[in-house]
């Protein structure tokens, strides 16, 4: 079979189910944007190394994309079922992951920080604007059509967890973060919460 079908040439691509949308679409254009995250993500894979820790984690998160990914090019009025499995404890597995991370940590994440610090901490950072740019897109698809209430809420964590990472290597590479300003709710905390 050959990669090229050329029923993509004239500007439509094919959903789930059989149904052909523009290719700038909003659900082509969410799965597009988490389609490059998960690239990314992959980069960041490479250049850690085989042995690195974060290897079997980041590869539940390449996969748990690619069935997300498959959800989302699902239509709700499709009569063919989708049966890749929903990674619907996607949000907890990145909470318990950001709170080892940060339990690990030799100081609080109480900034707006600067991207970059170095390669790693630069790609999880490019990761982690990818999932927020991919979160916009999945709010625009809710406003046309249902999304698995466990998509949204994965997403949305996996940028936290990426700004995590992060930090996590900079801490670890002993590099220190490029500091913005304080998160705004450390700006307005009572004196006495302080």
């Amino acid at each position: 079979m050959k990669i090229y079908t050329k029923k993509g040439d004239k500007g439509t691509t094919g959903l789930f189910g059989g149904s052909r949308v523009s290719k700038d679409d909003v659900r082509i254009e969410c799965i597009g944007t988490l389609d490059e995250a998960n690239s990314t993500i992959g980069l960041l894979r490479v250049k850690l190394g085989n042995d690195h820790v974060w290897q079997p984690n980041l590869h539940k998160i390449q996969k748990d994309l690619m069935d997300m990914m498959s959800h989302l090019a699902r239509p709700s009025d499709a009569k063919k079922e989708n049966k890749n499995p929903m990674p619907e404890d996607g949000a907890e597995f990145c909470e318990i992951w950001i709170d080892t991370l940060e339990s690990e940590m030799t100081s609080p994440s109480d900034y707006f920080l600067l991207p970059g610090g170095n390669e790693i901490s630069a790609l999880c950072h490019m990761a982690r604007t990818q999932m927020r740019r991919g979160e916009r897109r999945l709010v625009s698809l809710t406003k046309t059509d249902t999304v698995h209430e466990a998509i949204p809420a994965y997403i949305n964590r996996l940028s936290d967890l990426f700004f995590t990472l992060a930090r996590a290597e900079m801490d670890k590479a002993g590099v220190a973060e490029e500091k913005w300003q304080l998160f705004l709710y450390k700006r307005f905390k009572a004196p006495e919460e302080k």
